[in-house]
């Protein structure tokens, strides 16, 4: 039997990043849904037909933070039932409590875990959130 083969949207502004976790993604047949904004991020969601399996959420973007995304997530029923990782250079109690109460899955200091621990980790979300 095959394996399903699942979408992330990667929502992360640094560039090289965002390219490494492209390729660490296509190594393992998962496909991306690359954005370097959340306003981006938001217009792929409007036109996409099918929904990204999970959500990877750079608490700070460029044009947006990390809150701000998952209030504008929260307007669009269909886009409550993504699952949505934070994953960011910093946290505090405070923020992550905050997050957490918001409905995110988890959040994840990147300094923290390798790639392909924090793959490993969105990989085992989508599956509980099936």
């Amino acid at each position: 039997m095959e394996e399903k083969k699942y979408t992330v949207m990667v929502v992360e502004d640094e560039a090289l990043l965002l390219q490494a976790i492209n390729l660490k993604f296509k190594k393992v047949s998962i496909n991306v849904i690359s954005c370097a904004t959340g306003e981006q991020a938001f217009k792929y969601l409007e036109d996409l037909e099918k929904l990204p399996d999970a959500i990877w959420l750079d608490y700070y973007l460029t044009d947006m933070d990390g809150l701000d995304f998952i209030q504008k997530l929260k307007t669009h029923e269909d886009w409550l039932k993504i699952p949505v990782i934070v994953v960011s250079n910093s946290a505090s109690d405070e923020k992550t409590k905050n997050m957490l109460a918001l409905g995110i899955k988890k959040y994840i200091i990147k300094a923290d875990y390798r790639l392909e621990e924090i793959v490993d980790i969105l990989e085992t979300v989508i599956k509980e959130n099936l």
